[in-house]
C-alpha cells in the first residue's frame, strides 16, 4: 500500500482511541453524579465535539510529516466538575482512570479483530481483501495506539490521568502539592516526548501488552 492510504489508515483509529478516551471520562464522571460533560453535548463519538487544534491535528501531523515511527495525540479534555462527585476525589481517581481503561479495552478489542482478519490478509487476491486488509491494518494500529495512549496517561503527572488517580488516592496535602504543579503538566509531557525519555518509561509497558494480544 502506498504511503497516503497507511496514513489514512492510521488515523481513523487514533482519532476513535482519543474520542473514546475522553467520552470514557465524561460518562464515568455522569455516573458518579456529575452531569457537566453531557450537558456540554460532550458525551458522543462525533470528532468535530472532541478537535484539539495541537493534540488532535497539529501534533499528530506533524509527526506523520516527518515520518516518525510514533504517533500521539489528545482530544479536547472533557469538562468534569469534581465537586459534583457524590464520592470526592475517590470518584475523581476512577474518573480519571476509565480514560486508561477504555484504551486497553479498545487495544483488547482491536487485537481479537486483528486474528481474526490474519487469514484474509494473509492471502492472495479476491474482492474481499479489499475490505478484509484495510480492517486488519487497522486493528493492527489500534492496538498500538491504544496502548501508547494508555501508558502514557497512566504517568503520574498531572494533568495527566496517572496524576489525577494518585492525587485521588495519596494524603491530601501530596495531591495539593501535585496540583500546584499542573501548570507545568503538559510541558513536562512535550519535553518528555522530544527527548525521548518517555520511550525508557512507557516502552517496557507497551512492550509487555503488545507481546500479550498480537
Amino acid at each position: 500500500m502506498t504511503d497516503v492510504p497507511k496514513i489514512l489508515l492510521s488515523i481513523v483509529p487514533l482519532l476513535f482511541a482519543i474520542i473514546l478516551h475522553e467520552v470514557s471520562h465524561g460518562w464515568v464522571a455522569e455516573k458518579l453524579g456529575d452531569p457537566t460533560a453531557r450537558m456540554m453535548g460532550r458525551i458522543t463519538l462525533n470528532p468535530i465535539s472532541h478537535i484539539d487544534p495541537l493534540g488532535t491535528i497539529i501534533l499528530p501531523g506533524i509527526l506523520l510529516l516527518t515520518g516518525s515511527h510514533f504517533l500521539f495525540g489528545w482530544a479536547k479534555p472533557v469538562p468534569v466538575n469534581f465537586s459534583n462527585l457524590r464520592g470526592g476525589r475517590r470518584d475523581m481517581a476512577l474518573v480519571a482512570l476509565s480514560g486508561p481503561l477504555s484504551n486497553f479495552v479498545l487495544a483488547v478489542l482491536s487485537s481479537i479483530i486483528f486474528h481474526l482478519t490474519l487469514r484474509g490478509f494473509m492471502s492472495s487476491g479476491g474482492a474481499l481483501d479489499m475490505v478484509i486488509v484495510p480492517i486488519h491494518l487497522m486493528a493492527q494500529y489500534s492496538v498500538l495506539y491504544n496502548l501508547v495512549l494508555m501508558a502514557i496517561n497512566l504517568l503520574p503527572i498531572l494533568p495527566l490521568d496517572g496524576g489525577r488517580i494518585v492525587a485521588g488516592l495519596a494524603p491530601e496535602q501530596v495531591a495539593i502539592s501535585m496540583e500546584r504543579m499542573e501548570r507545568y503538566g503538559m510541558l513536562i509531557v512535550l519535553l518528555l516526548i522530544a527527548s525521548g525519555i518517555w520511550s525508557y518509561l512507557v516502552s517496557p509497558v507497551i512492550y509487555v501488552f503488545w507481546r500479550i494480544l498480537m
